[in-house]
């Protein structure tokens, strides 16, 4: 055998090794766990035979603790790129059946090689988590590895979209990396996120909670609101991500591809024409309209089980891409609450740092009342709302549906604070509040002093709906673009749309403005 036939044998064993991982008994134990493997997972993200691997023969250097007996190709992470849709991304998936996925020294410096490529080169970055965390044997090389990818997860953030899947566990330091990205997607059963564990903390605080209480899927999804998708397993976790990274732009520099649509540009939306109730305290259900007026089947919506009463997601109109904040009356009247707040907020800066327009249908009657909202802080988080709103300067479209009362009225891309497109419908009230508590506070003494106070009050009462309760004195102030029957949205919205694709809009220079976080 020649010395080149020698070494390209050398060169097969070893890259065998590192695809090999922790060896067939570890794989079939993650299998066992209803888990896939790094690489069967990165299979499955990318288009076929797409992935380039990186660093396949990068090994540990610790020599502490006999971990020099144990030195695996790869040190326990997988990472390369390759394409989703034929557009270019990076990833990296942690490897559990190596080390048990732990982050050393070159494991993390692995994932910041592939987080500098894809800033470098302008493309989405997705992390494919299972981890049991910092690598004890390692001390502080590990946790310096760690607060590398955190400043490069910062230095990306608004550049390139960062997406975090969280696919077994991920504790302690870990979880600061998906929470500083874009999109957290957790799976059921079989992923984990929180700071301290069940132990810890029943140690410290005597608190008894199990691993899917504290910081499973479902807890993250409808109580902190952490997570952005829950997936039923792996392959519902990882067509999930295909499916956000097709809706959305490579960098802060691109628009979002367009998709060819078959649903008419001109359709008319009849079911809308009878959407809202005429009792204004009766509720809808404010998604019907979002997917009436979309693209059909284009609707992606997100973080959809917290934070209920507002409903934020993508999707496309006319085939543009275009994020989505809406009131839902079916939970707390639509109100505007810490956790709606925060929520729209964040979303809300995500689609501008990426050139998404935004589209916000409206039926809000105010700020949740109640101490516990006051002393959670609902001013300074409301203000989040505000704040996005009014920084974005992307194409905002806002529809008024029914009502928008108040502060809130404000805080929902108005034509106040720069919403480029603002129309209603004619079931719109726009007012300060509500009628019964408007003629409550305007007209309390001609009440209380009249023979029959409970049919003057309902005199005044229908007064002043006839005045305020509709759309028309806003139009008549130019607060309003236009009044228009709701059957008639989606050929609109995609108009104007269509108009407002090229806006531009600068704002005073600034290192960066003080969101009231």
């Amino acid at each position: 055998m020649s010395e080149d036939s020698e070494r390209i044998d050398d060169l097969r064993r070893r890259k065998a090794k590192s695809i090999s991982g922790g060896g067939q008994e570890r794989v079939s134990a993650q299998h066992a766990r209803g888990k896939l493997t790094a690489r069967e997972r990165i299979d499955q993200l990318l288009d076929s035979e797409s992935f380039v691997e990186v660093d396949a023969l990068v090994e540990h250097r610790c020599r502490d603790f006999e971990m020099d007996r144990n030195v695996i190709p790869g040190d326990g992470v997988v990472c390369g790129h390759g394409t989703i849709d034929g557009r270019l991304v990076y990833c990296f998936a942690q490897d559990f059946t190596v080390y048990g996925g732990s982050l050393g020294e070159m494991h993390g410096l692995k994932i910041c090689k592939i987080l500098d490529m894809a800033l470098k080169t302008g493309a989405p970055v997705i992390g494919l988590n299972d981890s049991g965390g910092a690598r004890i044997q390692e001390g502080v090389a590990s946790l310096g590895s760690y607060a590398e990818i955190f400043f490069r997860n910062v230095r990306s953030s608004g550049v390139i979209p960062q997406i975090s899947v969280i696919m077994g566990p991920c504790a302690g330091g870990a979880v600061y990396s998906p929470a500083i990205t874009d999109f957290v997607v957790m799976v059921e059963d079989t992923s984990h996120m929180f700071i301290t564990g069940p132990e810890v903390i029943k140690t410290v605080t005597n608190e008894e909670v199990g691993f899917e209480d504290l910081g499973g899927a479902s807890t993250h999804a409808t109580k902190s609101g952490v997570t952005h998708f829950t997936a039923e397993n792996d392959e519902n976790a990882l067509e999930i991500v295909r499916e956000l990274v097709e809706l959305i732009p490579s960098n802060n520099l691109e628009r979002a591809p367009i998709k060819e649509t078959k649903d008419p540009l001109d359709r008319f939306c009849e079911d809308l024409e009878n959407l809202v109730p005429e009792d204004s305290s009766v509720p809808y259900d404010m998604l019907d309209a979002i997917v009436e007026v979309l693209d059909s089947d284009s609707f992606l919506e997100i973080q959809a089980d917290f934070a209920r009463n507002i409903i934020v997601g993508i999707g496309r109109l006319g085939g543009q891409s275009i994020g989505i904040v809406a009131n839902q009356p079916l939970h707390l009247a639509g109100c505007l609450d810490i956790d709606a707040s925060v929520k729209a907020a964040r979303f809300v800066r995500f689609c501008d740092a990426f050139n998404i327009p935004i589209l916000t249908f409206v039926d809000v009657p105010g700020f949740l009342p109640g101490a516990s909202q006051e002393w959670g802080g609902i001013i300074r988080h409301g203000a989040k709302l505000l704040y996005a709103f009014a920084e974005a300067t992307v194409p905002k479209l806002t529809v008024i549906t029914r009502k928008a009362y108040g502060g809130a009225y404000d805080v929902m891309s108005s034509k106040h604070i720069r919403g480029d497109y603002n129309i209603a419908w004619p079931t719109a009230e726009l007012a300060v509040m509500g009628a019964k508590g408007a003629v409550q506070i305007i007209h309390r003494r001609r009440i209380a002093s009249s023979k029959n106070p409970e049919q003057e009050r309902e005199r005044l009462v229908d007064d002043y709906e006839e005045t305020f309760a509709n759309p028309y004195k806003a139009a008549a102030l130019g607060y309003l673009d236009d009044v228009i029957p709701p059957r008639e949205s989606r050929v609109v919205l995609i108009k104007a749309l269509g108009a407002l694709l090229e806006k531009e809009e600068s704002r005073p220079e600034k290192k960066h403005g003080n969101i009231p976080l």
